[in-house]
């Protein structure tokens, strides 16, 4: 496993860096040695932002963000949240009965949370009007929603506009 520390407003540290590769270092043991963790670190005003993540082979990546006020405190969140996404992932795996060779499960102690998969809850169905992605826009701005699904009267296709997390609005254009 190869990690790859890098910062943004933020000059890693060599303590920094030895700190987040100590705590990656008992994910060594599930991985091959091709695995390339990449770990970014932000500070924006007094919040310390810890984004990890581990592309593996089959589509698989493990990837968790953590913000706090402690850049220690946000590196030992994200390593909670990737050490359950990983049990969730073996219980999974294990339910398929399929193994990847990127990822050894045998080492990774079983999930102790709901085993269940997800399921779908709640179903919504509303109509859908011809609007251009401007007009959705504002839709979704009065409905106070993080997204809108709406028919784009231009190319006649379903699209999705959303908010990102820096502010801005992003399209979803399916293609075939």
């Amino acid at each position: 496993m190869r990690v790859i520390v890098s910062g943004k407003n933020i000059s890693v540290r060599p303590s920094i860096r030895e700190y987040i590769e100590g705590k990656l270092d008992k994910f060594d043991k599930y991985f091959n040695s091709d695995v390339d963790v990449k770990v970014t670190l932000g500070v924006e005003r007094d919040r310390h932002t810890v984004e990890i993540t581990m592309p593996l082979k089959h589509g698989v990546t493990f990837r968790a963000e953590e913000t706090s006020e402690d850049m220690y405190s946000s590196i030992d969140m994200v390593m909670d949240k990737l050490t359950k996404q990983m049990r969730k992932h073996k219980t999974k795996i294990e339910k398929r009965y399929h193994k990847h060779d990127s990822i050894k499960t045998a080492a990774i102690p079983d999930y102790e949370g709901e085993t269940e998969e997800s399921k779908i809850v709640r179903t919504k169905s509303f109509p859908i009007k011809p609007m251009d992605p401007e007009e959705a826009v504002l839709q979704m701005e009065m409905l106070n929603h993080d997204f809108f699904v709406f028919l784009n009267g231009d190319t006649d296709e379903v699209n999705v506009v959303y908010i990102r997390k820096d502010g801005n609005y992003g399209l979803i254009e399916p293609t075939m």
